[in-house]
């Protein structure tokens, strides 16, 4: 059998399908039903940008090359980006954010928190959900009408760095998870996929090459499951 992208998703999917975290709709997506690529906005921080990994191996960088070319995947990272809007430096000012939205996505995938776990914008942690609520509505108030996905960030081993800890993380998990639920959005849990795998973030925030490649696997796992069968 040749190992097409369809094929390789198709083998990602069964892998992963019972992995915690994933959105609950069961619809699965068809792209040959689309006049054009499905376009996906990766929204976040350094993490997403792909600090920590080889340049063309950011997560969103390989989620392209799993999902193939029915599938138009941008990254939107900006490296120290807060959800904050109080934090040392909002993602909100960023041309990036105004980037995202005149993209027009299908989709959006958002993975933002793990700098504002840091001390000087954790005075701020009370904003956090509504915040991210806002955000959250800003891309699904699109003319595009995205399906959007937020994740639990990745993991942060102790002790952490730069300020980054794993235990202000755990509040905002529980903070995503509400938000997810209220807003019937996508969840995908970043954090399961790598909190066995410290090895995977060598300076105990960013993930290695590996390491975004079982982002990208997990987020392309989320979006075969329940990336809706027609648009409206």
């Amino acid at each position: 059998m040749k190992n097409t992208p369809a094929t390789l998703l198709t083998l990602i999917c069964l892998a992963l399908g019972s992995f915690a975290g994933f959105a609950a709709d069961p619809d699965s997506t068809d792209p040959g039903q689309f006049p054009a690529p499905i376009r996906v906005a990766c929204v976040g921080d350094s993490i997403t940008q792909g600090v920590g990994a080889d340049a063309g191996k950011s997560y969103p960088s390989q989620l392209q090359a799993l999902l193939g070319d029915k599938w138009q995947v941008q990254n939107f990272g900006v490296s120290g980006r807060t959800l904050l809007k109080k934090g040392e430096l909002p993602y909100w000012n960023e041309q990036a954010f105004k980037d995202a939205q005149a993209f027009q996505p299908d989709v959006v995938i958002i993975m933002l928190g793990t700098n504002d776990t840091k001390p000087q914008n954790w005075v701020h942690h009370n904003e956090f959900y509504t915040d991210y609520k806002r955000l959250v509505e800003t891309f699904k108030n699109l003319p595009s009408k995205p399906r959007v996905y937020v994740c639990r960030p990745c993991p942060v081993p102790e002790p952490g760095n730069y300020g980054i800890n794993e235990t202000n993380l755990q509040i905002e998990i529980r903070l995503v998870n509400t938000l997810a639920a209220e807003e019937k959005i996508g969840l995908i849990d970043m954090h399961a996929a790598l909190v066995r795998k410290p090895e995977l973030l060598p300076d105990r925030v960013h993930p290695n090459n590996a390491g975004a490649a079982l982002m990208a696997r997990t987020a392309a796992a989320a979006l075969m499951r329940s990336y809706p069968v027609q648009k409206s």
